[in-house]
Parts: C-alpha cells; structure tokens; sequence
C-alpha cells in the first residue's frame, strides 16, 4: 500500500511548475484529509506523472488513459475556483 501521509503529500505536490504548485499545494493542505481512501490513492497516482502531463490531465486532456483522474482533477479545480472565489469576495469587503 502507498504511503498516504499528508506531509510526503504536501511535499510530493511541491512542484516544477507555479501553475501547478498553485493548485496542488492549497489542495493538498485544505482538502487532503478530507478526501476518501481511494480519492487520495488516485491523488497520488496522479502526482507520479511528469508536470507536463499533470498539467495536461488538470486542463482536459483527452487521452482516454487519463479519464480516470476526471474525479480527482474535478475536485482539485472545484477547489482552486472556490479558494479565487473567496479571494475575490474578500476583497471587496
């Protein structure tokens, strides 16, 4: 079984690209805890592949092989719309 533990997560979502340390960070550090067994398998699946593929699979990328990250993508964009959303609102209190 792999190691799920949140801090090698946290460090492990640490990477080459801001765009992606930008969203897998905040994920990682809010939401990690909170996902299912198998969400936070799939989340580390996920952060086996290469940035440019990450990135790929996080934008839409059509390649049939990575449909099985559609959940787990979904939450990570849900999050980072929802953490912007509350920027924004924040600010013009």
């Amino acid at each position: 079984m792999k190691n799920l533990n949140k801090q090698r997560m946290f460090w492990q979502s640490r990477r080459g690209m801001l765009e992606l340390d930008l969203l897998l960070v905040p994920f990682v550090q809010e939401v990690f805890d909170d996902l299912t067994t198998d969400d936070q398998v799939l989340y580390q699946d996920l952060l086996d592949h290469e940035d440019q593929d990450i990135y790929a699979i996080l934008m839409g990328s059509s390649h049939s092989e990575y449909e099985k990250y559609s959940a787990i993508t979904s939450k990570i964009l849900g999050h980072s719309k929802a953490q912007h959303l509350n920027t924004i609102l924040n600010t013009k209190k």
